[in-house]
C-alpha cells in the first residue's frame, strides 16, 4: 500500500512539473545550487566542466 502511494505521489509531482514551467525552472535551480555546494571537508572549490561553466548536478549527469 505504501509503495502505491509513493508511486502515485511521484506521478502527480511529475505531471505537475510537466505542466508548470515556473515549477520546473525553480526545481532546476535548486538542483544546480545543491550540486555546486562544497562537500564536507572541502573549502569553497566548485567543479566546472571544460568550458568553465558550472552545470550543476543535473547538467553533469546528462551531458
Amino acid at each position: 500500500m505504501n509503495k502505491k502511494m509513493a508511486l502515485a505521489a511521484l506521478g502527480l509531482g511529475a505531471a505537475y512539473l510537466m505542466r508548470n514551467k515556473d515549477a520546473r525552472n525553480k526545481l532546476s535551480k535548486q538542483f544546480d545550487s545543491f550540486g555546486s555546494t562544497p562537500m564536507r571537508g572541502q573549502k569553497g572549490s566548485r567543479t566546472t566542466n571544460a568550458s568553465g561553466r558550472n552545470k550543476g548536478l543535473l547538467g553533469n549527469l546528462f551531458s
